[in-house]
């Protein structure tokens, strides 16, 4: 029974949610990405280099085996090279915008720690001992 209790709080703690929500979120933002990149970027690209649609883009190795009917008996071995400038160039995206959000945190720590770091105001009993000694002076 200790095992079963030890593999519960372990998948109860704080991090390991945290994380599963980061990989949900993770993932829908992948899906976000790939449309940017799919439906945005690479046609704008495509048009830029004279219609180039780079998903399209392969190196034959292997012709495709026909039948005689003109049916697929054996595929053609290929090279998507095409795909993979689409899966780099999403990489960067998402990469920038880890990058961007990293940097955003880290100005967020900043300022708290600036805040925690200011100097902090005297404290009553020295604000009772001034008021004090003022009030000796003036007599």
């Amino acid at each position: 029974m200790g095992f079963i209790k030890e593999f519960k709080d372990f998948a109860m703690r704080g991090n390991v949610i945290d994380l599963a929500v980061g990989v949900v979120i993770g993932g829908a933002f992948g899906k976000i990405v790939t449309s940017l990149v799919d439906d945005l970027i690479m046609p704008i690209i495509g048009v830029a280099t004279g219609g180039i649609d780079f998903s399209k883009k392969v190196v034959v190795l292997k012709d495709a085996i026909l039948n005689a009917d003109g049916s697929v008996l054996t595929p053609a071995v290929t090279l998507n090279y095409g795909n993979f400038i689409n899966v780099i160039i999403q990489f960067l995206i998402i990469a920038f915008c880890i990058f961007l959000a990293i940097k955003a945190l880290n100005s967020l720590k900043k300022k708290e720690e600036a805040v925690e770091e200011a100097p902090a105001g005297p404290s009553n009993e020295e604000v009772l001992l001034a008021e004090i000694r003022d009030l000796l002076k003036n007599k």
